[in-house]
């Protein structure tokens, strides 16, 4: 991404399971609802769930439309595994434990984006001129409403490290946040090798 140079069909796939993801990920914000117990968390996942299902989702299909993508292909495609395999990790680390391993499981996907975009936009070698295909996603990652939106993120997960955790729980939200991590890490390497 940083010098142009990936494959756009590697691209067209990500951006078509990340889509995918998209669905998932809206699902866990429902499910963070369903675990907050206090109204201040409920409202949070609710403005999660609304920012992703009414912002997030039209930006993501109006961008892949630049790149020949329509919504209802995407909507048709099959989940590749590394999809399967990151999403369904998220959900279940929700649902057999609390808001906060939901979130911990979540974070490296938004706080990741915001890593990369800002790494990507920071790098001198980094292509931000035309004839980079992907300085728009860069530019889109690294700006400040969703570098913002990252921040806070971390700043809710410390909360609720404080109000739900001891140093005693650390060991497991750190093995969750490891494997949540990899999966991450796997998911680029689906979109980049084509993986189904």
């Amino acid at each position: 991404m940083a010098d142009g140079t990936l494959p756009e069909a590697s691209f067209r796939h990500y951006l078509i399971q990340d889509y995918r993801f998209l669905i998932h990920f809206a699902r866990a914000y429902a499910l963070a609802a369903y675990k907050a117990d206090t109204l201040a968390d409920m409202r949070q996942a609710k403005a999660g769930l609304a920012a992703i299902l009414d912002l997030e989702m039209g930006l993501h299909v109006e961008y892949c439309a630049g790149w020949g993508l329509d919504e209802a292909a995407m909507e048709a495609a099959p989940e590749a595994q590394g999809t399967l395999a990151y999403t369904r990790f998220v959900l279940e680390r929700g649902m057999a434990g609390d808001l906060l391993d939901l979130h911990v499981a979540l974070a490296p996907c938004m706080c990741g984006y915001a890593e990369i975009a800002a790494r990507l936009t920071a790098d001198p070698a980094t292509r931000l001129d035309e004839g980079n295909p992907y300085r728009s996603w860069i530019a889109m990652y690294a700006g400040a409403e969703f570098q913002e939106a990252a921040m806070a993120e971390a700043a809710l997960l410390d909360d609720l490290f404080a109000r739900r955790a001891s140093e005693a729980r650390f060991p497991d939200l750190a093995a969750t946040f490891r494997t949540a991590s990899r999966l991450e890490a796997g998911f680029w390497e689906m979109g980049l090798r084509l993986l189904p």
